[in-house]
């Protein structure tokens, strides 16, 4: 697989501080070595991650964070799953792809009998049914607000964090009597049709909580009619009724009194959750699958502070740790006997992003902000002790290491921010001290790092910079109490999503308001062509607007960063929005 294909992606998730949207990954298929049925030994691992779980559906707006996101890849089955080389690789213990036609591109979805949910109900294609409704988009007829985001007219049913592009132009045809199989149907060609896994979450438990009949809710999205903006329909009580449950109700800030809430399908089902401390996952009996974990207990302890994480590796508190990569904790690292450090590079990034409303509504004050941004100074601080090689990341859609990176960088206008330029922001303000709201994540050193830079550099031009910093910045994210948010994306490693998703006026990422009609328009043309060229073309216009409407910047593309006690083997480095996580059926334990 080529590393053009690395980075670009259907969807993401707020990286560092948070991130992980659904995984709905794209690229090679590969399939996995046959090997004799594991032991699980009696016994428990425990790794660190930074942030704290909220929820049990990471494919929501309100759910998409990294932590949630690696939750829902050990608490869930599904047709495919990535591995360390980018590569989709089929799970047939759980069921089976496969294209019937190419004109018009036709899917088959079949599923292993005798496939259940935690709870012992069976997983049939009423759950693929309910999961291509919620992903998909199929229904919504809203248009959205271009000042406030916010939807003016029609329904937006499920608050979907990914791209519906080209899954919305599909229907489902041609299912099975025996709800094991089901056909998916495109009215136009799909690149990443690979990629849809259709399964979410548990249909029966949608509907109970929604307060709706389970074959209601599947005929009427068997035989509702697609959305249509230009003329939009009342909503339909019944779907509207599962949406709303499905948006909120798997949020959750302790782990609730009814287990439908967090029922698994997959090799871990979750045990118990001390909110800020630790959550501890067993072995799902019901799973029939060939991941099946080698040991019995999984615990996942929240330890925002890198220091604090190489101190629990250090005292054997934990086993395994991924913590913000510094040139402090890697040499930390180093210095621990009968730990192995794995590096490499993190398919995340971090950027600044304006809103363009209040005072960058003026694209004058947007120009001026950017060019006070000390991008340089934020690389040789925070990035280059850990990668000597690191440089400013000069593209908000590609990464040093795919082959369109320099041509991008070369037409994309991002030398009008190569030094900062005090005094051409000044010129651009013409006297005037905008007053900016600047959120970061405060639990995350390098994004209070780069707020302290850019208050620092801004203020010499004129403004005023308000600090918003938060905890709970990830939340915020979309909302009114904030000019100007540093962050970042994580990319799950294949795909192609990434403009749909967070640069389309109609994305469910795009939390700024940004609108640009020749980004809509690549956004909607991507996902039906299936040149690769055509598409880093367009990618690369995409690219260049984004520059030239003064969008925000793009900072450094982040280190990776593992370590583990030698009590664990099977771990690799893994840069996607997955991380260590993504093998855990082949780590084993030694005492």
């Amino acid at each position: 697989m080529s590393d053009k294909t690395t980075w670009r992606k259907r969807a993401l998730g707020v990286a560092a501080g948070v991130g992980a949207a659904a995984l709905v990954l794209a690229g090679c298929s590969t399939t996995p070595p046959e090997s004799e049925e594991p032991t699980t030994t009696d016994t428990a691992v425990t790794v660190a991650e930074v942030n704290e779980f909220t929820g049990t559906n990471s494919n929501s707006d309100n759910g998409n964070l990294d932590i949630n996101g690696k939750v829902n890849i050990l608490t869930r089955a599904g047709f495919y799953y990535v591995n360390d080389k980018y590569e989709v690789v089929p799970d047939e213990s759980f069921g089976k792809m496969e294209v019937l036609s190419e004109d018009p591109l036709q899917v088959k979805y079949t599923l292993n009998d005798g496939l259940v949910w935690s709870d012992g109900e069976p997983i049939t294609t009423d759950d693929l049914i309910f999961g291509w409704a919620a992903t998909s988009g199929v229904f919504d007829d809203a248009t959205l607000d271009p000042e406030t985001g916010e939807v003016a007219s029609g329904t937006r049913y499920f608050q979907y964090a990914g791209s519906t592009e080209g899954v919305n132009k599909s229907k489902i045809t041609d299912v099975a009597d025996d709800k094991l199989s089901l056909t998916l149907e495109y009215d136009e060609p799909f690149v990443d049709w690979d990629i849809i896994g259709l399964i979410d979450q548990p249909v029966h438990v949608v509907a109970e909580k929604a307060g709706v009949d389970q074959a209601e809710l599947i005929d009427t999205i068997m035989t509702m009619p697609r959305g249509d903006a230009a003329a939009p329909a009342a909503p339909n009580e019944t779907l509207k009724a599962a949406a709303d449950f499905w948006n909120t109700g798997f949020d959750m800030t302790s782990l609730p009194d009814d287990p439908s809430l967090y029922l698994s399908s997959g090799p871990w089902v979750i045990d118990s959750w001390e909110p800020t401390q630790s959550m501890t996952l067993k072995v799902n009996d019901k799973y029939t699958g060939d991941l099946k974990p080698q040991f019995s207990e999984l615990v996942i302890r929240f330890i925002g502070d890198s220091q604090a994480q190489v101190t629990a590796l250090q005292n054997g508190e934990v086993d395994l740790i991924a913590p913000q990569a510094t040139g402090d904790t890697l040499t930390a690292l180093e210095g621990i006997d009968g730990v192995e450090v794995l590096q490499g590079d993190a398919l995340n990034y971090d950027h600044i992003d304006l809103t363009f409303a209040g005072p960058f509504a003026d694209k004058n004050v947007r120009e001026a902000f950017l060019k006070t941004i000390p991008r340089q100074q934020l690389v040789e601080t925070l990035i280059k002790p850990v990668n000597p090689e690191a440089e400013v990341l000069n593209s908000q859609l590609f990464i040093p290491a795919q082959a369109p990176y320099e041509d991008a960088v070369a037409v994309n206008g991002s030398d009008a921010y190569d030094e900062v330029d005090i005094e051409g922001a000044k010129e651009l303000l013409a006297g005037a001290t905008p007053t900016i709201r600047l959120m970061y994540n405060i639990n995350n050193p390098n994004r209070v790092a780069a707020f302290e830079a850019i208050q620092a550099s801004a203020s010499q031009a004129g403004f005023i910079i308000e600090d918003v910093g938060r905890e709970d910045w990830s939340a915020q994210l979309g909302s009114d109490i904030y000019d100007a948010v540093i962050f970042g994306w994580t990319s799950p490693g294949v795909g192609n999503g990434t403009i749909p998703q967070i640069f389309a006026s109609f994305g469910g990422s795009n939390f700024n308001k940004y609108a640009n009609a020749t980004v809509d328009e690549i956004a909607q043309t991507i996902p039906k062509t299936l040149d690769k060229d055509k598409i880093d073309e367009m990618t690369i216009e995409a690219d260049t607007e984004l520059f030239g409407d003064a969008y925000g910047l793009p900072l450094f593309q982040l280190p990776g960063l593992e370590a583990h006690t030698d009590r664990l083997q099977g771990v690799t480095f893994m840069g996607n929005q997955t991380g260590a996580l993504w093998n855990v059926w082949e780590w084993t334990v030694s005492e």
